[in-house]
């Protein structure tokens, strides 16, 4: 199985740096169902490029165990064993993983369909959700066994978007009472932690919720929910694709500006057009920048509706002193002040959440599934020198917020934002973000530290030639 080198899932119309997707049927190496394996491959072929390191991955899918429908079927803490997903590249030497959890290269149709058709050749038991289609599919032993519609889908850009990615079934109930939305669904698969396959949702009263009403997720049938209920057990594999980042076409006509900044990038998120740049390669210091992605992270692995309280060893000096020892509230409330008013204090209390260091990390392996190659994460506020990443890296972490996880531009705007999550009542969020003066602000983020100057992500809404167009600089 051949798959083209591609940019954001645009074909570069060449053929000299092919991937080979494959199942690895190595079964000698245990995993955790959140961790993978790096198997070192020797290339014929010695041509080492900086973007081939977007297409290189190798992963762990799991395989059906023991199934017990009758309650929820928690993730063991014993490692299993699995075959791998390997992508081989001629312009590289070795694979690397692709660990659970959203990866912008399966948005890519052709990387997802060779990694699809590779579970198929090994003879694989997975689920398959196309987004792009609304369909969802079951797979045994490499044969489709089950097919249905999906009924909705998660709001572009809301909290419960599922975001294209290799992912497995954690848990599963035969009836599950949403404290988000207060409606009972039936069959439900929950992966990721956040994210879920789901029947029709009910009132307690047992009135079924308005087609028209989705709060997010992979709604099927009730009738399709326990088809694939029955079929799917713990730890099954599923592949979520969803395309994005097409262009639209727009096109620019462009006088060149004088910009003093060290550093810059003008470009159209929708027709993927840079409009302008200067050092956009070169890796820097980014500061306070950091934190969008620290709320990526916290959106996606954390249980932003549950409490959590301030820890004395999150302090450190940030420009507000909102945020104080022993204060409890949400996970989604902490991204207020961390958005609006960059505070560390909350940037420290959601990395030891699950663990700083845990918690850099996951920063870190998402900026690599997105692409972002200079970037490198070594907190989760920013304060420290070495959060440094490039203009065009930081533009593929603005282009991947602005089409899947837009509502964290939504609350840098510091307007309210519609949610089902507990908001703690703060006395007067400021907000850093916008530029005085100016209007259409969409959203991003500001940052300053000694060793970055300043820095910014802002992307706004401009009318060009009568068409209002979103333009990010940064």
């Amino acid at each position: 199985m051949i798959v083209k080198a591609a940019d954001f899932g645009q074909d570069t119309g060449t053929d000299h740096n092919v991937s080979h997707i494959y199942l690895s049927p190595n079964t000698e190496h245990p995993f955790t169902p959140n961790s993978c394996i790096v198997e070192k491959r020797t290339s014929p072929w010695l041509f080492i490029t900086t973007t081939a390191t977007m297409f290189i991955l190798g992963a762990v899918v799991s395989t059906a165990t023991y199934i017990y429908r009758a309650k929820a079927e928690p993730m063991p803490a014993t490692p299993i064993i699995s075959p791998a997903v390997v992508v081989q590249t001629t312009a590289a030497t070795s694979s690397t993983p692709l660990e659970y959890g959203p990866n912008e290269k399966l948005s890519q149709p052709n990387f997802f369909a060779d990694t699809l058709a590779a579970f198929i050749a090994s003879k694989q038991s997975f689920v398959e959700a196309d987004l792009s289609h609304m369909k969802i599919r079951y797979y045994d032993h490499g044969t489709s066994t089950f097919e249905a519609n999906i009924l909705t889908k998660g709001k572009e850009g809301s909290w419960w978007e599922t975001p294209s990615g290799l992912y497995a079934v954690e848990n599963k109930e035969p009836t599950h009472f949403s404290s988000f939305g207060q409606v009972n669904t039936a069959w439900n698969m929950d992966f990721q932690g956040n994210f879920f396959i789901h029947g029709w949702p009910y009132y307690p009263d047992g009135k079924p919720v308005s087609s028209k009403f989705s709060g997010g997720c992979i709604r099927l049938s009730d009738e399709d929910a326990k088809a694939l209920y029955n079929l799917a057990s713990v730890h099954t594999p599923i592949l979520v694709y969803e395309g994005d980042y097409a262009s639209d076409g727009f096109q620019y006509h462009v006088a060149p500006p004088t910009i003093d900044a060290k550093a810059y990038l003008v470009a159209d998120i929708k027709s993927n057009a840079i409009l302008t740049q200067s050092g956009a390669s070169t890796s820097l210091p980014i500061a306070s920048l950091t934190k969008l992605m620290t709320a990526l992270v916290a959106a996606e692995y954390i249980n932003l509706d549950k409490n959590f309280t301030v820890p004395a060893s999150a302090m450190a000096y940030t420009s507000v002193d909102t945020l104080h020892p022993g204060q409890t509230m949400s996970g989604y409330s902490l991204l207020l002040p961390l958005i609006l008013e960059s505070s560390n204090v909350a940037a420290n209390t959601l990395g030891q959440i699950v663990g700083t260091e845990k918690f850099v990390s996951l920063m870190n392996k998402k900026a690599a599934s997105l692409g972002m190659t200079n970037t490198k994460f070594t907190d989760p506020s920013g304060a420290d020198s070495g959060n440094v990443s490039s203009l065009t890296d930081l533009l593929r972490l603005a282009t991947y917020i602005y089409n899947n996880r837009s509502f964290i531009y939504q609350i840098s705007t510091g307007k309210n934002v519609e949610t089902a999550y507990n908001v703690f009542k703060f006395n007067g969020l400021k907000n850093f973000n916008p530029v005085p003066g100016l209007t259409g602000f969409v959203g991003g983020k500001v940052g300053k530290t000694t060793a970055a100057d300043e820095t910014i992500i802002s992307l706004y809404t401009m009318t060009i030639r009568g068409e209002e167009r979103p333009v990010v600089f940064i």
